[in-house]
């Protein structure tokens, strides 16, 4: 019996399946099993089509695919290529050996590429399971980006055939491709990023304070909230930070990928972080992901991973959202929990949240007049709790900019304080930003000098702070520490950080 290698897609996970084909007597049929979904049933079909175009023969016997193992459920159409070889090789003293094999068959027998191929890959890569890979010209070029993986690139069912049939695997074989951006090397990592400011922060009227608050967001990956009348610039500042992200690794750059894959969307190989803005109208599945057992979702939330969250017009978003969130911005994971699956993703994103002061949103305006009550400005202001606004590192006031405004700021100028910023990080061997450090991590690296622990403790008892609110404060003026090449945190590190506490 032969067997060849493939995988199918558990959400966001992989499991290895061996695909085995026995041919035995009987009435002529051909019959795929082992928890295969409706796709997989439709490859009959197509494997059958493209067999016969390319002039074999169905031999007049019982056919039995099997997908092991079969407790698991299988799906996508990336199984049709092993299918259509194990069948057209079924003679042939041929092994398949380690080859993982992938792709969807057109009719006439052309390999096509499918979106879960990549995520897959990817992940047998991580696990240690995959070396060798057989796919389409275009699987080939996405998959070359992957580092320590021997890719064959296949463009017809017929070279597929001579690619195990023959000695001759060094013609087919694809060349792994490196990245073409500009990088840094800290502690022996390649980083990456680009200088290339589609929207950039020279275009912001005046806001100094904000676009200093949103610097230090970013180069610690600290969570925001602006708060400010319309048209301050709330939305404007928000959709420039991914210009000014600290650079990226290989594993981000993939993961970053693979998530492009999982939501069917096109995949770019760019060191730029992701920036998901989902409407306050989205349901809590969205965001949050959805779903049972195989066919579960992917939701906003982990698709931020590594970047950002936007929350435009935060009061509007339910109150189940606003308060689920909690969880993703204290533990950077997310648990999907279903009768049938329990599914865990990273959330290790920088969010940035944008509100009015009030429902009509002039209160904080100096030209326009607030129309509403007191009873309708603490009903607006009481749809975020004080637990998921402890959770908020920095909180900006903004106010309306006049045409006499300037900034002094651009976006090339703030990158290059982020990037110094996250090497110096990356130096003191911190495995992430200041943002996301543990509360071992806050002891290790956030230390204060006998000057800025008397202010904290002032601090603790003028503002009733919680433990929670202390390490914020802590991690915040790290941050600035590192922006201002600060070894130890200062006085004046720990009052700036102070200043961007909610009152």
């Amino acid at each position: 019996m032969k067997i060849v290698k493939s995988a199918t897609l558990q959400t966001i996970d992989t499991k290895s399946v061996d695909v085995e084909a026995t041919f035995t007597n009987g009435l002529p049929s051909f019959t795929i099993v082992g928890l295969a979904s409706n796709i997989i049933q439709e490859s009959r079909d197509r494997v059958k089509s493209a067999l016969l175009t390319n002039e074999f023969k169905f031999p007049a016997k019982k056919i039995t695919i099997n997908l092991s193992p079969s407790e698991i459920q299988k799906s996508g159409t990336h199984f049709d290529l092993a299918i259509a070889l194990i069948i057209a090789l079924y003679e042939s003293k041929v092994e398949f050996n380690n080859y993982y094999v992938f792709g969807e068959l057109s009719l006439d027998g052309k390999i096509k590429d499918c979106s879960s191929i990549f995520p897959i890959v990817l992940s047998l890569s991580k696990q240690n399971l995959l070396k060798n890979v057989v796919v389409c010209p275009k699987s080939a070029k996405k998959l070359s980006k992957i580092p320590n993986i021997n890719i064959y690139s296949v463009d017809k069912l017929s070279d597929a055939i001579d690619f195990f049939k023959f000695d001759n695997k060094d013609k087919y074989k694809f060349e792994n491709q490196s990245f073409d951006y500009k990088k840094l090397v800290v502690e022996n990592i390649p980083y990456f990023y680009l200088t290339d400011y589609e929207l950039d922060f020279n275009e912001v009227k005046g806001q100094e304070y904000a676009i200093n608050a949103a610097l230090i967001a970013v180069a610690g990956n600290h969570n925001i909230l602006f708060e400010g009348s319309a048209g301050c610039g709330k939305s404007m500042i928000s959709k420039r930070l991914k210009y000014i992200m600290p650079p990226m690794n290989l594993e981000e750059i993939l993961e970053k990928a693979k998530l492009q894959a999982l939501d069917f969307k096109p995949i770019d190989f760019s060191p730029t972080r992701v920036f998901r803005s989902p409407h306050h109208s989205s349901t809590k599945s969205s965001i949050f992901g959805g779903g049972s057992g195989n066919s579960a979702k992917i939701g906003e939330v982990a698709l931020s991973n590594s970047g950002i969250l936007f929350f435009d017009e935060l009061p509007h978003f339910s109150k189940s959202t606003l308060e689920a969130l909690r969880e993703p911005l204290e533990d950077y994971k997310v648990l999907i929990s279903r009768v049938n699956s329990k599914i865990i993703y990273d959330t290790k994103f920088l969010f940035v949240a944008a509100m009015n002061p009030c429902p009509c949103g002039n209160l904080l305006s100096k030209v326009k007049e607030c129309r509403c009550s007191d009873l309708e400005i603490q009903r607006y202001k009481n749809r975020l709790s004080e637990p998921l606004l402890d959770r908020i590192d920095l909180y900006v006031s903004m106010q309306e900019p006049t045409m006499n405004d300037k900034n002094t700021n651009d976006s090339r100028t703030l990158h290059k304080k982020v990037i110094d910023a996250f090497i110096i990080q990356k130096n003191r061997k911190q495995e992430n930003l200041n943002g996301k450090l543990s509360d071992k991590q806050i002891k290790k690296y956030c230390k204060l000098d006998n000057q800025s622990e008397t202010i904290l403790q002032k601090a603790i008892a003028n503002f009733n702070l919680s433990f929670r609110s202390i390490n914020k404060v802590l991690k915040v003026a790290r941050t600035i520490a590192d922006l201002n090449a600060n070894e130890h945190i200062s006085k004046q590190d720990l009052m700036q950080a102070l200043s961007y506490r909610r009152r």
